[in-house]
Order: structure tokens, then sequence, then C-alpha cells
């Protein structure tokens, strides 16, 4: 009988270098924002997770929302199906998108965190899986093909049998130039993706994705506002490249709808945004029964353990924003992510912490 009961959380605002700047059509990242959460139970056990707030200006208002929400789940026990009802029961009104979802999310995996070490196995035997390899891809933002040269090299030597670019150049021709230049160098075996990160209009993309169609790309990622499904739906329905989409679903209803419209041939939800490992487990549901495939968005330590059991996996996205600041950060072998426990397999490195802290 499950009696571990939340005692304490705490959170610690972090800035971490990126090895690569991460540019998009929307915006770049040098430095990853993230918000460490720590929920300690009475009984000693400390379940871990980490929010990425893409830009530096939402760590103040995450750690704030964290003393906030605390309230309501300290003296709670470690149940994280409970949890989630409780707090989006409990925040209806107002809502679980944004900040507020992104936090109920992460609260999620840190309870998983706890259940897989009081089990003293990871995540992944939990869910009644195993841990084992799982393919991913290396994901680059846009990038310059002489100058990234080396990268690409790298991600290839390291094994990774896939890699995703971002796109979206002011003139088209870029776009076509680059997608040229990479399908070249990484040849014909190893997929490539590519990412507009919401960048165009339904038209625009329809007409851009046509004249990179013939470069073989494994998908094409959200090339319109997220939000848009009648015009993925549109596009998907037009071009001759499979859409992908998925990082911003809110929740499994997101999902749910999304679906529903027809919007996308592969998914990939945020672990972040999605609901957690809870949210995930019912959306991966949805995948199987619709047959698309499902890869993952960043996070790779939770995500690793969710895919093992996702019956429709595709590819675990690999972008590391933790690797200086774990004690063990994990690995690619062979081009492949292996999921680690105990639990979800986080343990800070509290040195590397401290010098990245950042004062809010």
């Amino acid at each position: 009988m499950n009696t571990l009961t939340i005692q304490s959380i705490s959170a610690r605002a972090v800035l971490t270098p990126l090895k690569r700047m991460l540019r998009t059509a929307s915006g770049s990242i040098d430095q990853a924002p993230l918000v460490l959460l720590d929920v300690v139970t009475n009984e000693g056990i400390i379940g871990r997770s980490y929010l990425f707030g893409y830009t530096a200006m939402t760590l103040k208002p995450l750690l704030s929302l964290v003393e906030q929400v605390k309230g309501e789940l300290i003296g709670k026990q470690v149940v994280p199906v409970d949890r989630l009802k409780q707090l989006q029961d409990r925040y209806r009104l107002l809502g679980t998108h944004g900040l507020l979802g992104m936090l109920i999310s992460s609260l999620d995996m840190a309870y998983w965190d706890i259940l897989g070490k009081a089990a003293n196995a990871p995540v992944v035997k939990l869910l009644g899986g195993e841990a084992r390899p799982l393919q991913a891809y290396d994901s680059y933002g846009m990038l310059d093909p002489v100058e990234d040269r080396g990268a690409i090299q790298k991600s290839l030597d390291q094994g990774f049998k896939a890699i995703k670019i971002k796109i979206g150049f002011p003139d088209v021709k870029q776009d076509i130039h680059v997608v040229r230049e990479v399908r070249a160098m990484i040849g014909p075996d190893v997929a490539l993706m590519v990412d507009y990160n919401q960048s165009l209009t339904p038209d625009e993309a329809i007409s851009r994705i046509r004249k990179i169609e013939e470069f073989d790309l494994a998908w094409v990622e959200e090339p319109v506002p997220a939000e848009d499904l009648q015009g993925h739906a549109r596009i998907k329905s037009i071009v001759d490249v499979n859409i992908q989409t998925g990082e911003n679903w809110w929740f499994p209803r997101g999902a749910q709808q999304a679906l529903q419209a027809e919007s996308c041939d592969l998914m990939m939800p945020d672990l972040m945004k999605i609901g957690g490992i809870t949210g995930w487990l019912s959306v991966m549901g949805l995948a199987q029964a619709h047959s698309i495939p499902m890869s993952s968005h960043i996070f790779i330590e939770p995500s690793a353990h969710v895919l093992a059991v996702t019956p429709t996996f595709d590819y675990l996205e690999f972008m590391d924003f933790t690797a200086d600041i774990l004690a063990e950060p994990n690995q690619v072998v062979n081009g492949a992510v292996t999921p680690k426990g105990p639990g979800i397999g986080l343990e800070w490195d509290e040195s590397a912490v401290s010098h990245y802290l950042i004062d809010l």
C-alpha cells in the first residue's frame, strides 16, 4: 500500500549553457532557463524533475507558482493520478495552460521519480516495460552547412541515424540550400527532419514544403502556429511529406482535439505540457488507436522511460539541457538513449547547480 506522503516542495532557478545555440525561425535560445524541482516525502525520498522555461523571464513567475501551489500538496499522498486530478480540478476556472500547466506536469514527473526510487527501480519498470536502447535523433537549430559541418559529422560519429534541423529563413532559397547541403552531408541512409517552429501561414508552408520534398524528409514539423489545427490539416492533405506536431498540445484533451482535426501524420507530445508521465500514458493510447508514430520533445531523461512503453514509438529527441548539472547525464550510445534509474534517473550535481544558480 502506498503511504508515501509529500512533506515539502522546493524549487531553484538555473541558467545552463547550451552546447549549440538554438536558433529558430521564431527566436533564438543561447542558454537553458530551468527550474529544478525537489519533492521530499516524509519517508526521506526526494523526487526530482525540471521545467524548461524557454526564456529567463519565466523563471521568477514559475518559482512564485511553486510557492503558491505547494500548500495544496503538502500532506497529500504520492499518487500521480490523484494529484494531477486534484490540481486540474482546483484550477478549473483559471485553466491549466501556460506556466501553471507546465508546473502541474513537472510535479507529476517528480511523483513518478519518487515511486521509482521507493521501489528501487527505473520508472519504465513501474510502467510495465524494460530499459532498452531507444533510437534518437540529434536536434539542431538553424545552421550554416559550412560552419556546422564538423558538428554534423560528430553526430554521425556518435551513431545518430537521424538529424533534425530548423529552417524558415527569410528567403526560401536559403531553406532549399541548407536542406540540400545537409542531405548531401548525411547521405541517403540517415533520416532528415525539418522544423519551421510555427513561422509560416498555410499557403507559405505548402509552397515552401513543395520546394524541399525532393530531399526525402522524414517529417516537416509545426509549419504553422500550433493552435491552427485546420491549417495543419490542410497542409497535411496537400503535401507529400509527413506533418509532425504535438509539442504544444496541452494535456490529453489537446492531443484528442488535434487528432480529431486530422492535423498530423506524426505526433510528439512534450512531457511538460501533456500532463507529465500520467498524461503521456493517456496520449500514447490515443496514438496507438490512431496508428500514429509517437516521438518525444526534449526532456530526454523522463522521455526515455515513457517512450520505452509507447506502442507506436518512433524517435527520442536528443536536446540536452541538463548535462552540466546532473551527476550522471544520459549518454548516447550508437545513436540511442537508454532509460536510467532508479526513478527517472535525475540526481543533481550540487556543485554545478550552485555555479549556474541565479538569484531572483
